[in-house]
């Protein structure tokens, strides 16, 4: 999770270069496309079997359109409207944009701890975007994150399925949509193909996008989503620092007051929680039953 974090933290940086020789909505429907082609080509070199069912592909299709449809548009257009370490902070809200969802959908209530981390997290968001002015890049971000929110969702309903299939295909179909909207709102791609873009375009596709989405779907299927999604507080971090030494933005006070809060929230969340252990009263202890067992996977 920790290099997730990293590639997700360096995208920011990448869209930055990119911008400048793409407009914004082709840039991100070709990182769609890219990724969705490389990870369907290496479904189909693996021969790995492709899902079955309207009702299975109608959910790949959605999640194409909320996690890389409406998510890339919404973070590429708040690239191109926010610094960009404010960007990488609010399209991070993910981990409390979660929290209620999944204690709705999967019963996953969180842990007091979590809870506290994720209030704190929130703290530090707030302070970011009150610094940076919450203009239209902080609303874009936001919407980025909630989009990615309602994609992580969704990724869980398809467990059992191909992780690399099913991350190919929602990428492919959720580009092919992003280019039908850049066509209609930008008209012909007007891109220059220099060495930046192209290495910009490259990173972000085969390592921000395809490497990335086959870790998380993967975990997004079996781990707690509280706790799996707080590792996402440590990009806006790394955003940041990056921002500040490869392209010169200086943070401010406030907004490192914001990240210390949201470092302070991860290590909290990610913190083991001790549960004291029952008097025995003179017994014999006794084995855990199935439901410690699951329990125990589950934080795991």
């Amino acid at each position: 999770m920790v290099g997730v974090a990293v590639a997700w933290g360096a995208c920011f940086v990448a869209i930055s270069w990119g911008l400048r020789d793409a407009p914004v909505l082709w840039f991100a429907a070709l990182r769609a496309l890219l990724a969705g082609a490389a990870l369907v080509a290496l479904g189909g070199a693996q021969h790995r079997r492709l899902p079955r069912g309207m009702r299975t592909w109608a959910l790949i299709g959605l999640l194409g359109l909320v996690n890389a449809t409406l998510a890339l548009a919404a973070m590429f257009a708040a690239g191109a409207g926010a610094a960009t370490g404010v960007a990488a902070v609010l399209a991070n809200a993910q981990p409390l944009l979660i929290l209620l969802p999944a204690w709705g959908l999967y019963g996953q209530r969180p842990a007091r701890s979590t809870t506290i981390a994720l209030l704190l997290g929130l703290a530090g968001l707030t302070v970011v975007a009150s610094a940076s002015g919450a203009g239209a890049g902080a609303g874009l971000s936001l919407a980025a994150a909630a989009a990615t929110t309602a994609g992580t969702l969704l990724a869980r309903w398809l467990r059992g399925i191909d992780v690399i299939v099913v991350a190919g295909w929602h990428l492919l179909l959720g580009g092919l949509a992003l280019a039908v909207w850049a066509t209609v709102s930008e008209g012909t791609p007007d891109i220059a193909w220099t060495g930046r873009f192209m290495a910009s375009l490259a990173f972000l596709a085969l390592v921000g996008t395809a490497a990335t989405t086959v870790v998380w779907f993967t975990e997004a299927q079996h781990a707690r989503l509280d706790q799996l999604t707080t590792w996402t507080l440590l990009v806006p971090v790394i955003g940041v620092l990056l921002a500040a030494l490869v392209l010169g933005e200086r943070p401010t006070g406030w907004t490192l007051l914001g990240l210390g809060a949201v470092l302070a929230a991860l290590w909290i969340a990610q913190r083991p929680e001790h549960t004291p252990p029952a008097a025995h009263h003179g017994l014999p202890p006794t084995a855990p039953g199935p439901r410690a067992h699951q329990h125990a996977a589950d934080v795991t």
